[in-house]
């Protein structure tokens, strides 16, 4: 999917939110060291497993997306289902722009305004990995990885596709993720997590356009159950 950008405020909102962000320009280091080896599927599922959302939670953040045009900023709040569900909520400057989502796995139950994923979204791998959650390998992945007393890091690579993580002991935790896609770089989150897995603040960045998006989560609680229309489109 090629990317767009623009500013318009109803499409900002839901483009910055759902995790399409940018890029400083700067080079990088690469995310999972030239040590990696083959590893199992077992093996990856031990790094996923301590990502993976067990309770209900509710964030609220901040976003600030700069690219080389311009810049914009906004509030949005993110309420999570384990094992692999939320629902994401945003307003663009001064309250314009509002969007929402539910997000399933690795694909969207619902969007407002609809066709905001079809035009915006360039990878979930990359939108789950700013809360600090990785994903499973699709079937038939080659997987490669390492872990010692502080780094943990894996790789998975279908075709000319490929997936990068990485999980540094903290505090903060420090969790970062790189997605290619026919070997070029779609883009890289990098997020800074509590003990206990919550988010502190994350940069998604993406390559070609270049652009960056910055969250900065303000407030995390842990409500005991969501209500059912937490699932549930807006209303018309």
């Amino acid at each position: 999917m090629r990317q767009r950008f623009s500013l318009d405020p109803r499409r900002l909102a839901i483009y910055l939110a759902l995790g399409v962000g940018g890029c400083t320009g700067q080079r990088v280091a690469p995310i999972l060291p030239v040590a990696a080896v083959p590893v199992s599927l077992e093996q990856v599922r031990g790094w996923v497993r301590p990502t993976v959302p067990t309770i209900y939670r509710l964030h609220r953040f901040k976003w600030q997306f700069v690219d080389d045009r311009s810049a914009a900023g906004g509030r949005g709040s993110v309420r999570i289902a384990p094992p692999d569900s939320f629902r994401l909520d945003v307003a663009g400057p001064l309250g314009a722009g509002k969007a929402a989502a539910v997000v399933v796995g690795a694909a969207p139950a619902w969007t407002e305004p609809p066709d905001a994923i079809a035009r915006l979204v360039p990878n979930y791998p990359l939108m789950w990995a700013m809360f600090g959650v990785a994903r499973m390998p699709d079937s038939g992945a080659a997987l490669r990885g390492l872990s010692d007393d502080r780094t943990t890091a894996w790789q998975y690579v279908l075709g000319a596709d490929t997936v990068e993580y990485a999980r540094v002991s903290g505090p903060p935790i420090r969790f970062s993720a790189e997605v290619r896609e026919a070997g070029k770089v779609v883009g890289r989150a990098e997020a800074r997590l509590n003990e206990d897995g919550t988010p502190i603040s994350s940069r998604l960045t993406v390559p070609s356009v270049p652009a960056r998006l910055d969250i900065t989560f303000t407030q995390g609680t842990r409500p005991t159950a969501l209500p059912p229309e937490t699932w549930r489109p807006p209303q018309p």
